[in-house]
């Protein structure tokens, strides 16, 4: 259905991409497919994050002639947070959702954070940490290590208590709350999810953590050095409050 003349999108999906060439076009494909599939005015806005490679290229060609698609351009690389934000900023839903261009996440798992938002959050995190998920294919063991040992931080540090994955690629949030939310973030990194957590619960915004299906998906952009900034990051936020 896409965009309709004079009729906002009921949802919003921004898509950031650093050097995607190659998984892209599958994951637009996805992604389109299930938002026709839904009969209701949607919007995709697409962000490249000074990638290096063609992924301007494929987002530009997916959007010539579909006035449902926005592409935004980030002259250099920023950081997944900051590509989050620029696209949030570009939407215009009802709703607006985050996802990795991995498809980690099945877009189709959209649905359950919408049922969470139905039943009264603000927030929708989708979330590995809980009995109820469904992991597919696991991350390596040192990864998983990793995530442990940043959620333990992050719990410790009372930024975001009791939310057991803030990491997670696949995130919704009501229109008006997100655009604010990622309108005063700070943090370009990969710590920027703890940044809008906790900026929403200090603002008294109902956080839901959802249980998905969720496939470990290579090669990823994570490098060595990200876990040490990340925690830099957190102290950080935890420093201004």
């Amino acid at each position: 259905m896409g965009a309709v003349a004079g009729e906002p999108p009921t949802l919003s999906v921004v898509i950031p991409a650093y050097n995607e060439e190659r998984r892209l076009p599958e994951t637009l494909a996805q992604v389109w497919e299930y938002l026709e599939s839904q009969g209701r005015p949607y919007e995709l806005v697409l962000v490249d994050d000074g990638s290096s490679d063609q992924t301007l290229s494929v987002m530009r060609s997916t959007a010539n002639g579909h006035a449902s698609v926005k592409v935004v351009s980030l002259p250099a690389n920023r950081g997944k947070g900051r590509a989050v934000a620029e696209g949030v900023a570009a939407s215009t839903g009802e709703l607006v959702l985050f996802t990795d261009a991995d498809m980690s996440t099945p877009i189709e798992e959209v649905a359950k954070l919408e049922a969470a938002l139905d039943r009264g959050a603000d927030v929708a995190v989708a979330s590995r940490g809980l009995r109820e998920s469904e992991i597919v294919i696991p991350q390596p063991g040192m990864r998983v290590l990793m995530g442990k040992v940043f959620n333990l931080i992050v719990q410790g540090s009372l930024l975001v208590p009791r939310v057991w994955d803030t990491q997670c690629g696949f995130k919704l949030f009501r229109g008006a709350a997100g655009r604010q939310l990622f309108g005063d973030l700070r943090t370009d990194g990969f710590a920027f999810d703890v940044e809008v957590l906790h900026n929403a619960r200090r603002r008294g915004l109902r956080i839901a953590e959802v249980p998905v299906r969720w496939s470990h998906s290579a090669p990823t952009k994570v490098r060595w050095s990200h876990p040490v900034q990340m925690f830099w990051d957190v102290l950080k936020i935890r420093l201004r409050g």
